[in-house]
């Protein structure tokens, strides 16, 4: 897991991406694929099952790798660009 600041090419590459919302809550995640995504509003923080934990907010760029099992804790109502893969 690793939160960066993307570059103008980064965020522009995000057009054709999927978009997913979701109001604040709690909840448990797997990841069969790698994720990459864009946050477009809101804030959350993610911890994984070995204790590591990244918060993220409106601008950050997010990388989640495969395998990964963690908790998302969505603390304001999050909207955001991903890929899969």
């Amino acid at each position: 897991m690793k939160v960066i600041k993307p570059t103008q090419e980064q965020i522009a590459s995000t057009s054709s991406w999927g978009t997913w919302e979701k109001e604040v809550s709690e909840f448990p995640w797997e990841y069969s694929d790698k994720e990459t995504c864009y946050i477009l509003d809101g804030e959350a923080e993610v911890i994984s099952d070995k204790g590591k934990k990244i918060t993220f907010k409106k601008g950050d760029w997010v990388e989640f790798e495969e395998g990964l099992k963690c908790t998302w804790k969505i603390t304001k109502d999050i909207k955001k660009k991903y890929m899969f893969g």
